[in-house]
């Protein structure tokens, strides 16, 4: 037993934010022998357009009230959608109601995102872009897959044509399509529960990310492991100065470690005002300088490590020009990454097909938005969150241990390092000297090993260096090693049992040594 329209035909609701394709569409739907049934702007432009549209009031037989706010909220239209078409019962209960059943709804949502990323948005206006119907009729055609087609992608639309024309429209396909819809209004309401929440509630009882995938990945960590690059989509249509925003201008496809590298990279050149350059290797930065000069600032880069720079990630917060590019071809990386590049820069960068160039545009474009955005990481059976490690130097106390005080040129190069450790996994110990690192120590089970491992690294230029910890020297053998290869400051958070015999060494090698108070752990 069925229940039909007057005429026969198949209806489908359409009502849709974003009209990309719609018309042809819905004129597609209406050679396949359906009826269309609209609302306010997708029924007008339908009208425009030529195609035969009825209002949804025809089938409530009740206006539109509240200003439109309500409109298909009606058993009318829920009936029709909900009802099981091998359900004898539900079949004489539309019958007797008459009420005609509804064949396929396509439906997107009103532009909540796009509408409070605009500046100076009211609450009230925001409240006023949260769709309640279109919601509801997703996830009224979504639960009744098996005799409802829903369609929230206008992608989907020519597939779905095709499908029906062909009469290929599988149970899997609507299977499909319900758990895409479903995806739809749960991005949609994450989206509306992060603005309510506002930048200060970090961690809710409940926590639901949207996610948008970028581009599936030839393979994760390693080639028998599948992997995809996703988004996080805190406010749709805002732009970051990301790895998820790139514009890639050359190169091979990158890879999920090609990902992780470069985000490292980013996120250390992103933290100096300075020209900056950086070079990666397994996310730790191999080399790091700043100078006022470009060139000297990624000459004094690749100084800190040049046989680990080799297969590395480059990044830089300024503009690559020609000069600065014909540098960087010399040597062999996997990754380039900076805001642009001139032309001249993208002639002699094609030189080198294998490496991926990418483009981030404004570094600061978006900093507010990831400054708040959560970062992850799994456990079994869950995943720890936490807010990025973000110290701006205004708030980080330096408070000297020593009866010597550091010179303003140690000063200079001990911010310069303490900004720097916190890039680096701990057990972290970075040497640095003219604003660039010269030797670096990390995942070291013993701190005097990373110490140990940074000095061998920086060999002759360990004298006159300066030192950065990322949390406390537990004994006094880190220090007293450092003294001995030629460190004359350090920078550490103190907070150990030792820290007075650690301070002890300090003044017997005439080191200054400065406390923060914070560490930079970096697991």
């Amino acid at each position: 037993m069925t229940v039909e329209s007057s005429t026969g035909k198949k209806r489908a609701i359409i009502s849709v934010s974003d009209k990309t394709g719609v018309v042809d569409f819905a004129n597609g739907l209406v050679t396949q022998g359906y009826e269309i049934f609209s609302t306010g702007g997708t029924k007008q432009a339908l009208v425009e357009a030529g195609v035969p549209v009825h209002s949804v009031s025809e089938l409530t037989g009740f206006p539109e009230i509240l200003e439109g706010r309500v409109k298909t909220l009606h058993p009318a239209v829920h009936g029709g959608i909900l009802a099981k078409r091998d359900e004898e019962s539900h079949m004489a209960e539309l019958s007797a109601q008459q009420i005609g059943l509804i064949d396929l709804v396509a439906v997107n949502l009103y532009p909540f995102a796009q509408t409070v990323t605009r500046p100076g948005v009211s609450l009230d206006t925001a409240l006023e872009n949260i769709d309640i119907g279109g919601p509801t009729m997703i996830r009224a055609a979504a639960k009744n897959f098996k005799h409802v087609l829903v369609v929230v992608d206008p992608q989907d639309y020519s597939k779905v044509l095709d499908m029906q024309a062909a009469g290929t429209v599988s149970e899997e396909i609507r299977h499909k399509l319900a758990s895409k819809a479903f995806q739809h209004t749960a991005s949609y309401d994450s989206v509306i529960a992060q603005y309510l929440r506002g930048p200060v509630e970090h961690f809710p009882t409940d926590l639901t990310l949207n996610l948008h995938k970028i581009q599936d990945l030839r393979y994760g960590e390693n080639p028998h492991q599948l992997a995809a690059f996703y988004e996080w989509k805190a406010m749709p249509d805002q732009k970051f100065g990301s790895l998820a925003s790139i514009r890639q201008l050359q190169g091979k496809e990158l890879s999920y470690n090609n990902i992780l590298d470069a985000d490292a990279a980013l996120a250390v050149v992103r933290d100096f005002g300075a020209p900056t350059v950086a070079i990666i290797k397994h996310t730790n930065p191999c080399g790091l300088a700043s100078n006022t000069d470009l060139l000297v600032a990624y000459e004094n880069a690749m100084a800190g490590d040049p046989l680990s720079a080799y297969g590395g990630i480059v990044a830089v917060n300024r503009v690559v020009d020609a000069d600065l590019a014909q540098k960087i071809i010399a040597t062999f990386f996997e990754v380039l990454i900076a805001p642009d590049f001139t032309e001249g820069a993208q002639e002699l960068l094609k030189k080198k097909k294998s490496l991926r160039v990418l483009a981030t545009g404004d570094l600061n474009m978006g900093a507010d938005q990831l400054a708040m955005a959560p970062t992850l990481r799994q456990v079994t059976g869950g995943f720890l969150v936490q807010t990025p490690d973000l110290l701006p130097e205004r708030d980080l106390q330096m408070q000297v241990m020593t009866d010597r005080e550091p010179t303003l040129e140690e000063v200079t190069n001990l911010q310069f390092a303490w900004r720097a450790i916190k890039h680096i996994k701990s057990n972290a110990i970075v040497l640095v000297k003219n604003h660039a690192i010269v030797g670096m120590g990390a995942g070291q089970p013993s701190r005097v090993d990373s110490v140990k491992i940074a000095l061998s690294k920086a060999g002759v230029k360990a004298k006159g260096s300066v030192l950065a910890s990322d949390a406390f020297f537990p004994k006094v053998d880190g220090v007293e090693t450092a003294a001995q290869g030629g460190v004359t400051a350090i920078i550490q958070p103190g907070g150990s049992i030792s820290d007075t015999d650690v301070i002890d060494i300090a003044v017997q090698h005439k080191l200054s040594m400065i406390f923060t108070g914070r560490r930079h752990f970096k697991h």
